[in-house]
C-alpha cells in the first residue's frame, strides 16, 4: 500500500522552483483516517508570482511547434505511468476512491496526454481566397495561435483524470498554465506537477502549480489580467462565482449537474435498472454525470424500482484497497450531511425509502427512494451522493417536462426501444449530452460534452479544449 499518513510533503512549483510557504493544507486520509499528507497553500503574492511567470513564458510558448508539444505529451503520459502505482493510492486516499478506479484514473489521464498529443496534429490552418466583389485576388492564411495562459481550476472527484482533460490541451496548444487543483485533493497534481517539471519546456514559467483554498487565492488567480482563458470543473455556486470574478476572458466551464433516466415501458428493464445504479452508486454518486434521477413511466415504476434494489445488492463499502471494494466514502462529512439533507426532503415529501437512507460519519448507505414527488429537491439539485431517486411521468411530454424542470442540463439518458421516440426526446431534452439505452458517460473526451443553463459554458474534451484554447489569426496577402 506505500507510504501512509504524514510522511508525505509537497510543495508548489512556480517559475520553474518548488517553494515552500507559512501555510500548508492538510489533506484526509479517507482510507485509514488521519491526515495523509501537507501540501504547501500558497499565498496571494505566491500565486500573483505564477501568474507573472505564466506571463512572461507566453511568447517562448507561441514559439513551440506542434510536434515539440506533441512530444512533452507523450513525455507527460510516460511519466504518469511510470508513477502509476503511487498515484493510485494518492487518489485512494485523498479522494476515497476504490482502488480498482483509482487505477483506472490514472490510465485515463496518461491516456487523455497521448489523445492531446494526436489531437494537436490536426490544427492545420486554412489558405483562404476572397470570393466577393472588391476582394477578387486576396489570399489569406489562417492560422491557430495559443491563447495565452490558461488557469485551471479542477474538481476534487477526479483530481487526476480532470486535471489532465484541462492541462494537456491547454499545453498542447502551446499556451502557459497555471494549475490551482481542488484544496481537499492537490496531491495528484502535485505528482503531475512533478512529472511536468522533468518535461524540457521552453520556460520555467510555462507551468506552474499553486495549492491553496479558492478564498485565499481563487479570486486572487481567476480575477488577474494576465489570465486569458479559464478552465475549471466544479459547483454551479463556484463557477458563477468565478465568472462573475474574472472579466474579459474565454469561459470554459463543466459544472453541476442532475441527469435525469427516463425510462419508457418498452425499456430493456434490466438495462436500464443496471444504468441507473451503476450511474447512481459509482465513485458514491460523486460525479458531474450521475444519474440523478430515474423517470420511470408509471406502468413499470414498481418493476424498475425492484430491479435496482437487487442489484444495490452488490454494491457494498468495504476497503478500498480491496480490488472488489465497489464503494467508498464522500469527500467529507459536510457532503454526507447534504445529502441526508435531500435524502430527508423527499421522504418529507412522500417518497418511500426503500433502502438505505443514512450516513456514519461520510460513509454514505447505497440509498433508493421510490414514488419521489416531483417537487423534492432530489429532483431539482445535485446530490453528489450514493442514492437513486425514482419518480414516474404519465406520458413523453410529461417526463419532458420534469427533464427540463430544473437550472441544471448537464446529462440525460432515455431508454426505449422506439427508435423514433429516442430520438425526439433526446432532442427535446435540455442538455448538453444524451445517451440512448445507456447511462452517461464523458469517456476520455473524444465527444464533447458540457452543459446547458446552470451545467457550464462550451464544451469539453481534448480535440474541444484545444480549440477553445486557441485563437484565429489571419493574414492577408
Amino acid at each position: 500500500m506505500g507510504t501512509t499518513a504524514a510522511q508525505r510533503r509537497d510543495r508548489i512549483y512556480v517559475a520553474g522552483e518548488w517553494l515552500d510557504g507559512d501555510d500548508t493544507l492538510s489533506v484526509t486520509d479517507l482510507a485509514d483516517g488521519g491526515t495523509f499528507a501537507e501540501v504547501t497553500a500558497a499565498s496571494p503574492e505566491q500565486a500573483r508570482d505564477a501568474l507573472a511567470a505564466a506571463e512572461e513564458a507566453k511568447a517562448a510558448m507561441r514559439e513551440t511547434t506542434i510536434v515539440e508539444r506533441a512530444e512533452w505529451m507523450h513525455e507527460i503520459a510516460d511519466g504518469l505511468e511510470a508513477r502509476e502505482e503511487e498515484l493510485a493510492e494518492v487518489i485512494v486516499r485523498e479522494a476515497g476512491k476504490p482502488i480498482s478506479s483509482a487505477r483506472g484514473e490514472v490510465d485515463s489521464a496518461a491516456t487523455r496526454f497521448r489523445r492531446a498529443a494526436g489531437e494537436i496534429r490536426h490544427m492545420n490552418g486554412e489558405y483562404r481566397e476572397g470570393t466577393t466583389s472588391g476582394h477578387e485576388g486576396w489570399e489569406a492564411i489562417v492560422k491557430h495561435e495559443p491563447i495565452g495562459a490558461v488557469l485551471c481550476i479542477t474538481p476534487y472527484n477526479y483530481p487526476l483524470a480532470t486535471t489532465a482533460l484541462q492541462v494537456a490541451p491547454a499545453l498542447a496548444a502551446g499556451n502557459a498554465v497555471v494549475l490551482k487543483p481542488a484544496s481537499k485533493t492537490p496531491i495528484a497534481a502535485a505528482i503531475l506537477a512533478e512529472v511536468i517539471s522533468e518535461v524540457d519546456l521552453p520556460h520555467d514559467g510555462a507551468f506552474n502549480y499553486v495549492a491553496g483554498t479558492a478564498s485565499d487565492v481563487g479570486d486572487v488567480l481567476s480575477g488577474d489580467d494576465r489570465v486569458n482563458a479559464i478552465a475549471m470543473t466544479g459547483s454551479s455556486g463556484a463557477g458563477k462565482h468565478v465568472a462573475k470574478e474574472s472579466g474579459m476572458v474565454n469561459l470554459h466551464m463543466e459544472l453541476g449537474g442532475n441527469a435525469p433516466e427516463v425510462v419508457f415501458p418498452d425499456a430493456d428493464l434490466d438495462a436500464a435498472a443496471a444504468a441507473a445504479t451503476k450511474g447512481s452508486l459509482k465513485y458514491a454518486g460523486q460525479r458531474c454525470s450521475a444519474v440523478s434521477r430515474v423517470l420511470a413511466h408509471e406502468d413499470v415504476h414498481d418493476e424498475v424500482v425492484a430491479k435496482i434494489d437487487s442489484q444495490m445488492d452488490d454494491w457494498q463499502i468495504g476497503d478500498l484497497f480491496d480490488p472488489d471494494t465497489a464503494l467508498g466514502p464522500l469527500i467529507s462529512e459536510d457532503q454526507a450531511e447534504w445529502v441526508q439533507e435531500l435524502v430527508d426532503d423527499a421522504v418529507e415529501k412522500g417518497a418511500t425509502l426503500v433502502r438505505g437512507g443514512s450516513h456514519d460519519g461520510n460513509f454514505f448507505e447505497p440509498t433508493l427512494l421510490a414514488d419521489v414527488p416531483h417537487d423534492a429537491r432530489v429532483v431539482h439539485e445535485e446530490q453528489f451522493g450514493p442514492v437513486a431517486a425514482v419518480t414516474t411521468f404519465e406520458s413523453e411530454a410529461d417526463a419532458l417536462e420534469v427533464a427540463n424542470g430544473g437550472d441544471l442540463a448537464l446529462d440525460a439518458a432515455v431508454f426505449t426501444a422506439d427508435h423514433d421516440r429516442a430520438m425526439r426526446v433526446a432532442n427535446a431534452i435540455d442538455a448538453g449530452g444524451v445517451r440512448i439505452n445507456g447511462a452517461p458517460s464523458h469517456g476520455l473526451g473524444d465527444i464533447p460534452f458540457g452543459g446547458n443553463k446552470d451545467s457550464g459554458i462550451g464544451r469539453e474534451g481534448i480535440d474541444a479544449s484545444i480549440h477553445a484554447f486557441v485563437r484565429k489569426k489571419s493574414i492577408i496577402l
